[in-house]
């Protein structure tokens, strides 16, 4: 072994159970180039792996650079990302494919252009030396009022979400990619997103019994990897949320579903975790109810050195069980040497995947909606929310796209409440043009409702465009992936006629 065993309050731990423990962490950290002193020490004793995100993206070279130099230090290192497609992106600096959410590729419904988006989404993971992505989703989009799902999932119907999931998982592991199926049991039955607070879903048992049908699909389609959902089902375990309950990730998911992949925690900094146990009791809690590998996304490495302490010293004191974290170990050391080693080539990708789905989506629902004819020289007005910090939406515009294929357009771009709704109201109302009136889940946001229904109730000949889930406007791109909008722009200006 190269590193050293860990001594602290306690008996010397064997060598190779320090290393075990390691293995059962990701972390996140900062850099492009180079990476933290405290992480070369973490992957010299075992660490598991790492997670990327935009802050550690400036272009593709730069990222394969990165990865490689990450695996210099040592070869069996894992190197995931969320990689969702849609508005949920890391990559876009370093020319990730144009791939809608997966509520839209639920929407054409054709498991065959999905699979043709997730190789896109492989493919490029595989030339930048990254093997693991935390994707797809697998929850089903339920309540009107949940905020975290929504775009993200391929729908409400658990036969629809199925089959998508399997040509998902079956086209990204044809790249030699590991996917990820999230979040177990299911978050699509919350209203409130677990990055902010600890979400509950309320419902019974029977109930809860149809958001396992996607993770049964994925588990038959041979999906490695599984994440788990900081949610508290009452109905499953009054007590603790999904990722601390040996009931949910032991009995059910092991037991009742048969997986025998890696189940990995969703960020332990996440509210729902952080604020009610702490990161560091949630990744000793979390590993002694099942889990394989926890997650510690924040660049913040003393978060991750916590976390290790606890599992150290839970391993110490016998709070943690040694073959618990052995038998989890060699779960993620058999998923290592499965995909820790990036293909040599990469065979081209189909990079019309994305853009045909996106497209069809749009053209779908608004062949039945009675879109009215292509507008030209229209005044613009996208409503949306600022980009939420932990996923990393770009914060793209539809202004953007409609300009770009209607230079006589102008716009109005509101990402966020406004100070003075009545002032920005009369100024958009001043204009003597077409009004094209988008909004982003103003369900979620009264804000936008207000705006919206001030607007309507002075100009009722607004066109309007949903660019969330669909609430009622003529034309829906279902997300904000700049594909996503760009469907919506061509159809909006007749570009694409």
């Amino acid at each position: 072994m190269t590193h050293a065993a860990h001594l602290s309050q306690g008996r010397l731990l064997p060598s190779d159970l320090d290393e075990a423990a390691h293995r059962c962490l990701v972390a996140g950290f900062d850099g492009t180039t180079t990476f933290p002193d405290t992480l070369k020490r973490l992957i010299d004793r075992g660490l598991g792996g790492v997670i990327l995100f935009t802050r550690n993206v400036r272009d593709a070279e730069q990222v394969r650079e990165l990865t490689d130099a990450l695996r210099a230090l040592r070869p069996d290192l894992l190197v995931a990302i969320d990689n969702e497609g849609g508005g949920i992106g890391h990559l876009v600096a370093a020319g990730a494919p144009e791939v809608p959410g997966s509520y839209a590729l639920g929407v054409v419904d054709d498991p065959a252009l999905t699979a043709r988006c997730a190789d896109a989404l492989a493919g490029h993971l595989a030339t930048l030396g990254i093997t693991a992505s935390y994707a797809p989703v697998a929850d089903l989009q339920h309540r009107p009022d949940n905020p975290i799902v929504r775009t993200r999932s391929f729908g409400a119907d658990p036969g629809l979400a199925a089959r998508h999931l399997r040509a998902w998982i079956t086209a990204t592991e044809g790249r030699g990619i590991a996917s990820c199926a999230k979040h177990f049991p299911g978050h699509g039955g919350t209203e409130t997103d677990s990055h902010h607070g600890i979400a509950v879903d309320p419902r019974p048992y029977d109930e809860l019994l149809v958001d396992l049908e996607p993770f049964r699909a994925a588990v038959a389609a041979g999906v490695p990897m599984l994440m788990s959902a900081h949610v508290v089902y009452p109905a499953l375990d009054a007590n603790r949320p999904a990722t601390l309950s040996r009931r949910i990730l032991g009995d059910l998911l092991r037991h009742d579903l048969g997986f025998e992949g890696v189940l990995v925690s969703d960020a332990l900094e996440m509210k729902a975790i952080a604020e009610r146990y702490g990161e560091a009791a949630g990744a000793r809690i979390a590993l002694a109810a099942g889990a394989d590998q926890v997650i510690v996304a924040v660049p913040d490495l003393e978060v991750t050195l916590a976390c290790r302490d606890a599992v150290l010293d839970a391993l110490r004191s016998g709070v943690l069980i040694e073959g618990r974290v052995r038998e989890a170990a060699e779960r993620v050391r058999r998923l290592a040497e499965r995909y820790a080693t990036p293909a040599g080539t990469v065979a081209a990708w189909d990079a019309d995947a994305g853009p045909d789905a996106a497209r069809r989506a749009v053209r779908r629902a608004a062949g039945s909606r009675g879109v009215p004819s292509a507008v030209r020289g229209a005044h613009v007005v996208d409503l949306f929310p600022p980009p939420h910090p932990a996923l990393n939406w770009g914060g793209e515009d539809l202004l953007t796209p409609v300009f770009a294929l209607d230079p006589t357009a102008v716009g109005t771009a509101v990402a966020g409440e406004p100070a003075d709704p009545a002032a920005l109201a009369d100024g958009i109302l001043g204009r003597d043009r077409p009004l094209v009136l988008a909004t982003c889940d103003a369900g979620l946001h009264p804000w936008q409702a207000r705006l919206r229904d001030a607007l309507l109730a002075r100009r009722p000949d607004a066109i309007r465009i949903d660019t969330g889930l669909p609430e009622g406007g003529a034309l829906c791109s279902y997300g904000r992936g700049r594909v996503n909008l760009l469907a919506v722009a061509e159809v909006l200006t007749g570009a694409g006629a």
